[in-house]
């Protein structure tokens, strides 16, 4: 078996010769975000997509992600190093039914978050992240009425912020964020009185109401740095605690246990299905790469850069 710093090695010759960025997700395993040129959460990779120069991107991420990417960058060579790697928030809202259900619902905009396949956002006005989905809510007139897909628990909490009763909410969710133990976060408190609960609002509203701090992948970041706290109770995918403690030795970051004990924490699966293997793979063979027909492309595009706008 080849070990981790030879594939890492040969992923960095890789990328010099054929001219090749790497952009990672915060959710990814440590070694992969290691090989990255660019690690962020959804807002600031979709951002750095569009402004790169590379000829080809590899989006270590889901398939979402990668899709972005492609729409952003149609004329880059987009690879996805594990195609089979989805997500169960994408997967909620299948784009059939998102047409079906948006036709119920005349005169409403969309708010689609960036979690939705290529076409989810063909039928998305405006998509969001949760870095600035509140910001893109009141974007829109206060009597304008709005569909917000597909994450309910997001858009509860940001129709809880906004007081907009006219936010119709698709009925879709991440598996990840969905399973987190009220008892468990509760009994890590005990445990350590000093601790700040940061939690990210894909999370169910029960649990959100006894966090200290709610907010994006990246805004949790920000704020572990900029609290006089020294320990923090993380209720988001477990894979952001290597970037935090990189960033911050000095402190001490605790993951949040799911409703199933055994399982430790909450990782997402797919997010852990790139390695640096299919990374290496990818790179060498350029493939698997993605497609997108091109008038679905153009729609999403619109909805894309829409948000962009109001990062």
């Amino acid at each position: 078996m080849v070990d981790n710093s030879s594939l890492q090695a040969a992923i960095a010759e890789l990328k010099r010769r054929k001219h090749a960025v790497i952009l990672a997700h915060y959710y990814t395993r440590p070694e992969v975000q290691q090989v990255a040129d660019f690690l962020g959460d959804s807002l600031a990779l979709a951002v750095e997509a569009r402004q790169s120069d590379a000829e080809i991107i590899l989006f270590a991420g889901v398939h979402f992600m990668a899709e972005t990417a492609k729409v952003l960058s149609p004329d880059k060579k987009v690879l996805l190093p594990c195609p089979e790697a989805g997500c169960s928030l994408a997967e909620s809202c299948d784009a059939a039914a998102f047409a079906a259900f948006k036709a119920r619902f005349p005169g409403h905009k969309v708010v689609s978050y960036v979690n939705t396949t290529v076409g989810v956002k063909a039928l998305t006005d405006i998509c969001c992240t949760s870095s600035n989905a509140l910001k893109v809510v009141e974007s829109i007139p206060a009597d304008q009425p709005i569909i917000f897909a597909p994450d309910r628990n997001l858009g509860s909490y940001i129709r809880k912020l906004t007081g907009r009763q006219n936010m119709i909410l698709w009925d879709g969710a991440c598996h990840v964020h969905e399973e987190f133990s009220l008892e468990g976060i509760l009994e890590l408190r005990r445990r350590h009185p000093g601790a700040q609960i940061v939690a990210h609002p894909e999370c169910r509203a029960y649990i959100l109401e006894v966090a200290d701090f709610v907010g994006s992948t990246a805004a949790i970041l920000a704020h572990c740095g900029s609290s006089a706290c020294r320990e923090f109770i993380v209720v988001t995918e477990a894979g952001i605690l290597c970037e935090m403690q990189r960033r911050y030795p000095d402190k001490r970051f605790i993951p949040a246990p799911p409703t199933d004990a055994a399982c430790g924490c909450n990782d997402c699966k797919y997010m852990k299905m790139v390695t640096l293997e299919n990374i290496y793979a990818a790179l060498r063979d350029e493939s698997p790469a993605i497609e997108i027909d091109e008038q679905v492309r153009l729609a999403a595009e619109q909805s894309i850069l829409r948000m962009i706008e109001i990062s």
